[in-house]
């Protein structure tokens, strides 16, 4: 799919739309942004990119927009100004900038690219993406759980009745 032509600002929160998860990174002017890339991370990586969850350190990158996102759909997503007041945008970008060749701690759950890039732009770190990722497999948990209760029930009454 093409990228959705929406053209960011300095500071904006960008989300390219991978097979089966979101990347995040933050917009810096001149078509590069600053993102917090696996070693897996790169553009088309597909489902290669799930061993991002076997590795605990990323490198904090600034590459070409085009390059990241590859031929993967992406768009602006501020989605948290609505709760939290976003930072200057020069203390967003010199603080990415600030950053840029550094290795940092990675955990999908706590320490992802989202968490990265929010907390430059709110100060602190935020992920629906993992938010709601646990609470979809917490309901399916809590659902294969009913079900297995519901076959022991099952299974103990057909043994009474015999």
């Amino acid at each position: 799919m093409p990228p959705l032509f929406e053209e960011p600002n300095p500071g904006d929160l960008l989300e390219i739309f991978r097979f089966g998860y979101q990347h995040w990174a933050l917009y810096i002017g001149n078509g590069y942004v600053i993102h917090l890339a696996p070693p897996s991370e790169y553009a088309g990586a597909g489902s290669s990119s799930i061993m991002s969850v076997l590795t605990d350190r990323a490198i904090v990158r600034k590459d070409r927009l085009r390059y990241v996102a590859g031929g993967d759909r992406y768009r602006v997503n501020n989605k948290y100004d609505g709760r939290c007041s976003p930072l200057p945008v020069s203390k967003i970008l010199m603080e990415a900038e600030s950053l840029v060749g550094q290795e940092m701690l990675y955990s999908v759950t706590s320490e992802n690219c989202e968490h990265f890039v929010t907390k430059l732009r709110y100060g602190q770190p935020m992920c629906d993406q993992v938010r709601d990722t646990m609470l979809t497999v917490g309901a399916a948990g809590l659902g294969l759980a009913a079900l297995g209760i519901i076959g022991v029930m099952v299974t103990r009454s057909r043994r009474q009745n015999q």
